[in-house]
This record gives structure tokens, sequence and C-alpha cells, in this order.
């Protein structure tokens, strides 16, 4: 079986096309048990995110495991596979192995070295758990990704500055204004990005923040969270034309402002400018409301632009966090190899007890006639031969797992005490 991971993400497809294959969390547990139902798939994990939608799987054939994946990423999307099919990565194996570890670290993200990804990763595995979905190699790869992700960003310092896409967007805005203090700034969303962004306003001499969301109560806490003011979606065409800037990454998959609904508010404005600054995948603002006169509008792809200097500026600590990623990938596999051979390890000992078992029976009568104390004395002289004798096809078979001698040592091994069922 291999470990295959198939994706796109902000490199490699336009945002009009990537913006349709994103799976939120109302769509995961469907998405998921589609997934795993597919001939050629076993276990399965989704990460989906602004910057990327990607599947794992464990998988007995990898060409009908592109062809399964592929063809959920068609019917999620409604698109036909020939017009995606050349934006999608591939990897398998080792390399499947290394990119997790390579996002979990922050490595792979538009904003290098994301606070965000740890635990988006993190919520991605236990979406899968939660479906039963994700088994014991899966398990095992997305625990230590995670610990990969915390040891690179407490051993180098890739997440130095400017290491959130909340605190980007809030910073590419600044840099727009020219300047935040004073400013009346308007979120829309209430979730881990907006709060992101809330946060980051906190510091920077804003005037007043106001929170929209669909939920009433999510916008009221994070308003008081921050000190800001929660606004009600009926509310909203009234605020906007009171706002300098509006920042939206809400989880909707449709737009929230369209153009038809803003072209009012833009005429209440009497020309005053509005930043407006959309990092939701899919996008919450329509992107014709950037013909609005007076109307700026940046969506993540600005953000991305705008992320690589903070790239170019930590980029330095990226050979560090490889280091990392190359050391944890062989301690990974080790671990793997070992947890491999550990079902043919435990099949030969219990082989060779059923054994060492008969024998004393098969000498019962013969040792009738021995006390306790000599009963125990035959019992751990026999369990020690047994012991010594397991002893080294043990270690042998655990530290050759996954290589051509381990190979031969299992066939070995299944062959000689009658293991074929492993």
């Amino acid at each position: 079986m291999s470990v295959v991971v198939i994706g796109l993400n902000h490199r490699t497809m336009p945002l009009d096309l990537f913006e349709r294959m994103t799976v939120d969390g109302a769509r995961l547990p469907k998405a998921l048990h589609d997934l795993a139902s597919r001939e050629h798939l076993g276990e399965v994990v989704v990460l989906s995110t602004c910057n990327r939608t990607e599947v794992y799987a464990v998988a007995e054939r990898f060409h009908g495991a592109y062809q399964d994946i592929r063809n959920f990423l068609s019917e999620l999307a409604f698109v036909p596979a020939d017009e995606f099919g050349d934006h999608l990565y591939v990897h398998y194996d080792r390399e499947a192995i290394r990119h997790l570890f390579s996002v979990a670290a922050g490595g792979d993200s538009a904003v290098l070295g994301e606070a965000e990804i740890v635990g988006q990763v993190r919520t991605a595995w236990g979406w899968a758990q939660d479906e039963l979905v994700a088994g014991p190699v899966l398990n095992l790869l997305f625990r230590h990704a995670i610990e990969t992700g915390k040891r690179a960003r407490t051993e180098t310092g890739i997440a130095r500055g400017t290491a959130s896409v909340s605190h980007a967007a809030v910073e590419m805005a600044a840099e727009r204004l020219g300047t935040l203090v004073g400013r009346r700034v308007l979120i829309l969303g209430a979730g881990e990005m907006a709060e992101g962004m809330a946060t980051a306003l906190q510091d920077a001499g804003v005037a007043d923040v106001l929170v929209a969301n669909r939920t009433w109560r999510k916008a009221r806490a994070l308003a008081d969270r921050v000190g800001g003011h929660a606004v009600r979606l009926s509310d909203l065409p009234s605020e906007l034309s009171e706002i300098d800037l509006l920042l939206t990454s809400t989880g909707a998959q449709v737009p929230v402002v369209e153009h038809d609904d803003f072209a009012p508010v833009v005429e209440e404005r009497a020309g005053r400018p509005l930043l407006i600054v959309d990092i939701a995948v899919p996008r919450d603002v329509d992107p014709g409301v950037a013909s609005l006169p007076h109307v700026t509008l940046l969506d993540i792809n600005d953000l991305r632009r705008f992320a690589q200097a903070g790239i170019e500026r930590r980029a330095h600590e990226l050979a560090a966090v490889e280091v990392i990623i190359r050391d944890e990938l062989e301690r990974f596999l080790t671990a793997s190899s070992a947890r491999s051979a550990s079902p043919l390890v435990g099949a030969l000992h219990r082989r060779a007890e059923a054994l060492r078992l008969a024998e004393l029976e098969r000498f019962r009568t013969r040792l009738d006639g021995l006390d306790d104390r000599q009963r125990d004395a035959v019992e751990a002289l026999t369990k020690g031969i047994l012991a010594k004798v397991l002893h080294q096809p043990t270690v042998m078979l655990k530290e050759q797992a996954g290589t051509p001698t381990g190979e031969r040592l299992a066939e070995a091994l299944r062959q000689l005490y009658g293991l074929d069922d492993l």
C-alpha cells in the first residue's frame, strides 16, 4: 500500500477555478465518505484551506487512486477533469510524506511559516477521525506532521514577524491606505481568519472595529473580545457607507457582497474611497464590485503577491526547516517500517509460544512429580530459551523492514513457520 497526496494550491491553479474546489466544514463529512467508498482508496484525509485543497489517501493501486481522486474533484466542482488535470500535483510514499511535513511546517504557504496551518492540519485529521475514515497509517502520519510543524516554529525563525494570512491582510491594507490610525473598519465573518484580522487591528490605532456575521452571537462575541461593536447583517448597507476598510473572510460558498447590492452603497458614499480586502476562498465579494468608482478590491491573489516580501525576508530560515523535515521524515519512516513488521513479529512469537506450550503438554505426565518451585523453574527456562532464539530474528525484521532484505527475511519466516496469512 502507498500513501498518496493529490491536490491543487495557490501556485498551480487560477483563483476562479480553485475556489470551486474548496471543501468547507459543512461538506467535509460527505466528501470524506465519498472518497473512502471509492474502489482504490482506503484511509483518507482532506485538507482544504484558502491556499490548498489536498486529498491524502492510502491506496492499493496508484493509478486507480489517481483516477478516483480526480473524479471526486471533478464531481465536487462540476468541472470536467480535462479542464484542471494539468493543474494537479501528485506525490506518493516518501515524497507525499515529505510534502505534508513541509505543509505543516509552513514552508508551502503563501505566507511563509503561517501560524494557522498547524491548526488546519489538525482539524482536517480530526474530521477524518470523527468520520472513521483515517486509520493507523494516516493517524501515525498526521500525528508526526503536527510534531514537525511545532518543531519548525520553536527551533527556527520561520514564524518570526508576519506569519499569518490574517495579519498579512491587515498589513497589506495599512500599506494601501498609508495608515490605519483613525480608520473605521468592518470585518465580515467571525471565524479563525476574521478573529486573526480583528486581533491585528487592535495594535493598528483604528478608530472603530465593527464585526458582522451570519450568526449574531458569534459576531458579538468577537466584537467583545477586541473592544469593537457587532453589526447585524440587515444593517450592513448603512454601515458600509460609513467605513474606510472592509475585511472579509466568511465560509460562504457564494458571494456575500454582490455588485448590484453594492452599487447603492457607493452612491451613498459620495466619492469617499473604500478599500476591500477579501481573503475568503471562495470569495465573499463579487469581483464585479472592483469596477465601481472609488472602490479598490484586493483578494487572496493580491495578498500572495504582498506576502512574497515576507518570504524573501525569512527565506534563509527555510534551510533550517528543511533539516528538521529531513530529520522527521527519516524518524517517521523508521517508526513506520518497524510498525509494518509488528504483525509478522507478533505472529512469529505467538507461533513459537504455541509450540512451547505444546511441548510442555506433551511432557506433562513426566513433569507431574515436580513441586511448584520446580515447575516455575521449567517455565522460566523454556521461556528464556525461546526469547533468546527469537531475539535476533525480531531485531533483524524490525531493522530491515521496508527494504529488500527485510522482504526476503519476512518471506522466509512466513514459509518456515507457516505464517502465510501475513
